[in-house]
């Protein structure tokens, strides 16, 4: 089956920080992404969040609804709390015909927090990991029980940042649960995402695409900046504009077949999102290629 070549519109307009971007329409947004070439859309907060209106802004520029990003807090409470929380993100997610549903665990997660840096980010205790993984089984059984895959999103200043956090989180979660692979975050959370990849084949089923700036990455890291700070300068740009070896990346997932899709944020003041864009997707579909995977037009 082809990969399907989607966009998140946090390169036009950013969840985590309003203001970048918040006077751009969603129809420009939407308008660009298509003129682009990408088929899908994930969700962003300028979207309806009502089935009818959602498809009716989409219509026009036929873009499919990939999915969209919920923020947990399994941390906090059982999964039957959580499953009640997302109930309407899973039924507008259902409603749309997405097959898969972003997943982050935010309990006391700083990403959002220009002024806190990623040394002061949440790390689970060891004797935590069990009954955290237990709760997220139980609640990706759920959803999938109706149709949508719960797909991971590791992320940094969470709880799940580094590649020991993954490898606890996948070690302690069953089948259900899936994880998406984020191939900026993996970087700079200090993993090789090809290796991910490889490791974690059978249970990957949405890949974000995002590049790092080494320079921008090193620089933060030294001066332990805080994740919107390194956002802000900079550290993430459209995939074939950094360091990662994306060919190698998709040779290490045989068979996929879900979404692709370009996670970029930067400041669209600087970064013009619709050159971007494009220069995100001709890129992806030339890595998908050598990698021998076949886009969907």
């Amino acid at each position: 089956m082809a990969i399907r070549l989607g966009v998140n519109p946090i390169g036009w307009s950013n969840d985590d920080m309003r203001e970048l971007g918040g006077d751009t329409p969603l129809e420009t947004c939407l308008a660009e992404a298509r003129q682009a070439g990408f088929s899908g859309v994930e969700l962003g907060h300028k979207f309806p969040r009502e089935a009818g209106a959602l498809k009716a802004a989409l219509a026009p520029f036929g873009l499919a609804c990939v999915s969209g990003w919920h923020s947990a807090a399994l941390l906090e409470r059982d999964a039957a709390a959580e499953l009640a929380a997302l109930r309407p993100h899973l039924d507008l997610l259902r409603a749309m015909g997405s097959s898969v549903l972003v997943f982050a665990e935010t309990s006391h997660a700083i990403h959002g927090d220009l002024a806190r840096p990623l040394s002061a980010r949440p790390v689970l205790a060891a004797d935590r990991w069990a009954a955290f993984g237990a709760r997220m089984t139980a609640l990706a059984e759920a959803t999938l029980r109706e149709g949508v895959r719960l797909v991971y999103h590791h992320h940094m200043g969470t709880v799940v940042q580094s590649e020991a956090d993954i490898d606890a989180l996948m070690a302690h979660t069953g089948a259900a649960v899936h994880l998406l692979l984020d191939t900026g975050h993996a970087t700079w959370g200090g993993a090789d995402p090809a290796v991910l990849a490889a490791r974690y084949r059978a249970r990957i089923s949405h890949v974000h695409a995002k590049d790092v700036r080494p320079a921008v990455m090193a620089r933060a890291k030294a001066e332990d900046w805080s994740f919107l700070r390194s956002v802000l300068a900079g550290v993430y740009t459209v995939p074939g504009d950094g360091m990662i070896e994306y060919p190698a990346v998709f040779r290490a997932l045989p068979g996929y077949a879900g979404w692709v899709v370009i996670e970029a944020e930067q400041d669209p003041a600087k970064a013009h999102p619709l050159t971007y864009a494009t220069m995100g997707r001709a890129n992806l579909a030339r890595f998908l290629h050598e990698a021998g995977m076949t886009v969907a037009a």
